[in-house]
């Protein structure tokens, strides 16, 4: 991923101007809450906004803006370098640790991970002012861990600001979201994924950056994700593997690309691919209910949609997203065979049709 867009690094906050004026409000007003709930879908900047946050209250802890009139801090600014390095003794970020035993990153944040940063946000500020949290994100807590982060929200020390990055916020706990002070972030508008896309990939072709535009939903960091695992000729692909479906599938193809996806190097592909899948029949299901069929992004789909949706009930294609979303799942857990799960996937699709 290009630098400028790590969240650490990343200087510029396109998109989320009105969430950035309503935190430097509340800030202004002298009653800032102690934490806040950065909500919304991945890759759109939630991450992005708690940095700028964390840096502007650490350079400027009277809170005076300059003659932008926003948060932004010069990248060349002694603080912005800081923070960019992870370096900034006074701002503390929670994230999934490594585990001791194995070497590896864990799946989940655990206990000890809240226990650390909660004893670093209790040290006394090195210049006086703010001591802040960036949890990225708080869904990947387990229950334990959230319960030490409840503490600590229930408990905060003085001058100390706490920013929970949620992706899916309905999965915390009730009691963390009600001590949290949420803002709401929403997708990024048509013109500045546009704007970004164009900047940030300017090797693709403008067909593929459009395409990238419609398969993630507003998120930059999605599209990234895509356009890195070649998202635009997977799509394209699937499409054509299930545009026989009702039809019988193709075999071979279907064969050929699952054999691919089952590659000890091609995990990456795999996730894409599996979620383009869920991401079409979840599309799929969303124009059933206003009983239309959803625009064809590329050839390979013309008709197929519209043939899927006269053969079975709305309610069975949600059982089935239901079940290809479960089963990517259990490959990410418990290691499955990707090779037969993927093929498994265009089977069940292709038997629903």
């Amino acid at each position: 991923m290009n630098e400028a867009l790590i969240p650490a690094k990343n200087p510029s906050l396109l998109g989320q101007e009105a969430a950035e004026r309503r935190f430097l409000a509340a800030l202004q007003s002298g009653r800032l809450p102690h934490a806040w709930l950065l909500s919304g879908k991945a890759g759109i900047g939630k991450a992005s906004l708690a940095y700028r946050v964390a840096r502007f209250l650490l350079a400027r802890p009277d809170g005076r803006t300059g003659l932008s009139g926003d948060m932004a801090i010069d990248p060349e600014d002694e603080v912005f370098r800081q923070v960019a390095a992870g370096a900034h003794p006074d701002l503390g970020v929670l994230q999934r640790g490594v585990n001791e035993k194995t070497g590896k990153p864990r799946a989940e944040i655990v206990v000890e991970d809240v226990r650390r940063a909660a004893d670093r946000l209790r040290r006394t500020a090195s210049g006086g002012g703010w001591r802040l949290l960036i949890v990225d994100s708080a869904d990947e807590m387990n229950r334990s861990a959230a319960n030490a982060l409840l503490k600590l929200l229930e408990e905060p020390p003085p001058q100390a600001l706490l920013l929970l990055v949620s992706h899916a916020p309905g999965r915390l706990l009730a009691t963390i979201r009600s001590r949290c002070c949420t803002l709401a972030m929403p997708p990024l508008a048509p013109e500045i994924l546009d704007r970004l896309l164009a900047e940030h990939l300017p090797d693709q072709s403008p067909e593929d950056r459009a395409l990238l535009a419609e398969l993630s939903d507003g998120s930059i960091g999605q599209a990234l994700v895509l356009a890195a695992a070649g998202g635009p000729a997977l799509y394209r692909r699937l499409l054509g593997v299930l545009g026989r479906a009702g039809q019988g599938l193709d075999t071979a193809e279907a064969h050929a690309l699952s054999d691919e996806m089952g590659k000890a190097n091609a995990g990456d592909s795999f996730r894409v691919a599996f979620g383009l899948m869920t991401w079409w029949i979840a599309r799929m299901v969303r124009a059933g209910v206003q009983q239309r069929a959803p625009r064809a992004l590329v050839p390979e789909e013309e008709g197929l949609a519209e043939r899927l949706l006269a053969r079975r009930a709305l309610a069975d294609w949600v059982s089935l997203w239901e079940k290809l979303t479960a089963l990517a799942g259990s490959c990410e857990r418990a290691n499955l065979d990707r090779k037969q799960a993927f093929l498994s996937a265009l089977i069940e699709l292709d038997s629903a049709g």
